[in-house]
């Protein structure tokens, strides 16, 4: 498959990556989160540089997907113990 040129901006700069065409939506949704996070940051912030409030989004981006990681994490143990209950329960009621 072909990449395409994408123009994105992030923080006031342009940058122009190329991606898959079948990206191209989450990409684009990910960078208006981060550009609407920067403007959270720069209420709640002030008198910063944009560098600084590209930085708290990183953090606040790197802090969500490892959370997301973990309830993954946590939602597979839980299913884990189920099936292993259901085996059990299979063998007392057979």
């Amino acid at each position: 498959m072909e990449l395409i040129p994408v123009n994105i901006i992030i923080g006031d700069r342009n940058y122009r990556i190329k991606i898959m065409p079948k990206d191209e939506e989450a990409v684009r949704k990910s960078v208006k989160i981060i550009n609407d996070k920067i403007i959270e940051f720069k209420t709640q912030f002030a008198g910063k540089d944009m560098q600084d409030y590209i930085a708290m989004v990183l953090i606040w981006f790197a802090t969500q997907q490892t959370q997301q990681t973990q309830q993954l994490i946590a939602d597979e143990s839980v299913q884990d113990a189920l099936v292993g209950l259901e085996k059990i329960m299979d063998k007392i009621l057979a």
